[in-house]
């Protein structure tokens, strides 16, 4: 009599499938190998190709290239499932496990963040991205900052977006013109027009839109004259 675990291998593994196993058993390590069985079985259920890529990390848990598709292919399996569904927790997961050896490479952390901002994880999405940051060298950070500024720009979490875009501009200075946009549209127009007066006494700034200073010093202007209860 056969156990539940053998009927589900019986399904899962046919007479197709010996030619790619015999590969696998005499090449274990190599990626080429385990995507061609994964190509092979593209057309079988979920179960079944997500056992193979997590035999093949099992092998080589340093693999980009595996740990890149199959995350990929976790998220296109929960497109449009709600955001409760316990699916998204396992993603989370797997995202976590890839971290473990795939943890300077920023694609995978961008991914793991895009899936947390998905599900609303607002906390968790803010968490990550700080661990990002950590883990990637400063001259990936390019990468995580443009996606970040998205999250916390998207939602009511002021306080948040205020020290996150101070952490910013100390890498990016530039972007100040960005930062005092976003204080104007919550309505922290004291510190706007500080931040504003800061930039045009500067004289090496240059304005990435293209203002002049005598530009600048007009919007101070109207800033103030504007906004006189809330600009001190």
């Amino acid at each position: 009599m056969l156990t539940y675990e053998e009927k589900e291998l019986d399904i899962i593994f046919n007479e197709d499938d010996l030619p790619y196993e015999e590969e696998i058993l005499r090449n274990p390590f190599s990626v080429k190998h385990w995507l061609r069985y994964i190509e092979h079985k593209k057309g079988s259920s979920r179960q079944t190709v997500n056992i193979i890529y997590e035999r093949a990390l099992k092998e080589l848990p340093g693999s980009y290239k595996l740990w890149y598709n199959y995350l990929k292919l976790r998220r296109r399996q929960v497109k449009g499932r709600c955001i409760t569904d316990p699916s998204y927790q396992d993603i989370n997961n797997t995202f976590e496990r890839s971290l473990v050896f795939m943890h300077k490479m920023p694609r995978i952390w961008l991914d793991y963040c895009q899936c947390l901002m998905d599900q609303c994880r607002i906390t968790r999405t803010r968490q990550v991205f700080d661990r990002a940051l950590r883990a990637l060298p400063i001259t990936q950070h390019h990468r995580v900052w443009p996606l970040y500024l998205k999250f916390i720009c998207t939602h009511d979490i002021p306080e948040t977006a205020v020290r996150v875009f101070r952490r910013y501009l100390k890498l990016c200075p530039e972007d100040a013109e960005d930062y005092i946009e976003y204080l104007s549209s919550i309505g922290r127009l004291d510190e706007a027009a500080v931040k504003l007066a800061h930039i045009v006494n500067k004289e090496d700034f240059v304005s990435k839109h293209g203002k002049s200073n005598h530009q600048l010093w007009n919007e101070l202007c109207e800033l103030t004259s504007k906004n006189p209860h809330k600009v001190r």
